[in-house]
């Protein structure tokens, strides 16, 4: 398993969740396996997510996907956002 960790910031938790979720169906259509949500405690704007894929291609194919970064930018994410691949061992 390949999980995908995706740190940012956001306008606002709740209508940023509520667009996430919306968009679960498509993470489903791109591979995503699991998926899970963190704030920090300090601030609940501060998000992170990870989402799981059988492969590297596809978390890879989900982060270059221009509907996902439109998506991202609707939610209200500001900023750029820090990525990283990890494999669980």
């Amino acid at each position: 398993m390949i999980t995908l960790f995706v740190r940012h910031t956001v306008a606002d938790y709740a209508a940023w969740r509520k667009a996430y979720d919306a968009y679960g169906p498509v993470q489903t259509e791109m591979g995503v396996k699991a998926q899970a949500v963190y704030r920090s405690i300090d601030d609940p704007n501060d998000v992170t997510v990870t989402h799981e894929f059988e492969t590297a291609e596809e978390a890879r194919a989900m982060l270059s996907s221009a509907d996902l970064r439109s998506k991202m930018q609707e939610a209200g994410v500001t900023g750029a956002p820090t990525v990283w691949f990890a494999s669980k061992v």
